[in-house]
């Protein structure tokens, strides 16, 4: 579990973050959503420590306050962290082996053979089973993500954070890519949060979601009542496309 308290951040005088609260529980999908320029990646640039927030907390485990914590402590939570990059951020010279197995290099002494044998569950565990000789020049955009997922997951992490996910793929292949991460959740009992715009994802996964609006969370709640409920700049958000503008119509006749 991973609970933000009164999380705010300034560049200079803009505030970018203001005040933002929220709890995201293990085994769940969370999903922070909204317009360009809201906060959240700066929201989740904070909670993995890539940013240092100008005040609140970002607790871990119900007891840690990684704001607080010396960098040697940030360091082991770190450890139990997996990224997922909004353009996968593989390296184009290593084979999807190697680069699975990095974040194994860097973090454990496990021999190559344990190593080599982690790899491959996670690459059968995303159906990619067999591709280790690839490099990124050879895979799809979508068998890119899913590569991006096995590293993620490489180290068996507590907590996995999705930048845009589906940025750049078709919605198929989106649809495949959230119900992939909705399952690795909940097997692994992982705390999972996701930024998105796509609203295949926060209908199709969102255990919890968190709406950020101008730097605020303008709202709370999950994929059963996102459509229903909310404020008027939730609304213009989620029925920005003709297409949820006539489900909205269907369900309020």
């Amino acid at each position: 579990m991973i609970e933000i308290k009164d999380l705010k951040k300034s560049f200079g005088e803009k505030e970018v973050l203001r005040g933002v609260s929220g709890v995201f529980e293990r085994g769940k999908t969370s999903l922070v959503i909204g317009s360009s320029g809201s906060g959240k990646t700066v929201l989740m640039k904070c909670m993995v420590g890539l940013i240092q927030p100008t005040e609140g907390h970002v607790i871990y485990n119900r007891n840690i306050d990684f704001v607080a914590i010396e960098e040697k402590e940030r360091k082991e939570i770190r450890k139990e962290i997996g990224m997922l990059f909004q353009g996968s951020a593989l390296f184009d010279s290593m084979t999807v082996e190697q680069n699975i197995m990095f974040p194994l290099n860097m973090f454990t002494n496990m021999t190559h053979k344990e190593k080599l044998t982690q790899v491959n569950s996670c690459l059968d565990r995303v159906n990619l089973k067999g591709s280790n000789k690839l490099v990124p020049s050879e895979l799809s955009g979508g068998m890119k993500k899913r590569v991006g997922i096995a590293r993620a997951i490489v180290l068996n992490p507590k907590y996995l954070f999705c930048d845009e996910p589906n940025s750049g793929l078709d919605p198929q292949t989106s649809i495949l890519i959230d119900e992939l991460i909705y399952e690795i959740t909940q097997e692994f009992n992982i705390t999972t949060i996701v930024n998105t715009h796509d609203m295949n994802s926060v209908i199709g996964v969102g255990d919890y979601i968190m709406f950020l609006h101008k730097g605020e969370k303008n709202w709370e709640g999950n994929r059963k009542n996102v459509l229903l409920e909310g404020s008027k700049e939730l609304n213009d958000f989620i029925f920005a496309s003709k297409f949820l503008q006539e489900i909205k119509t269907k369900m309020v006749i």
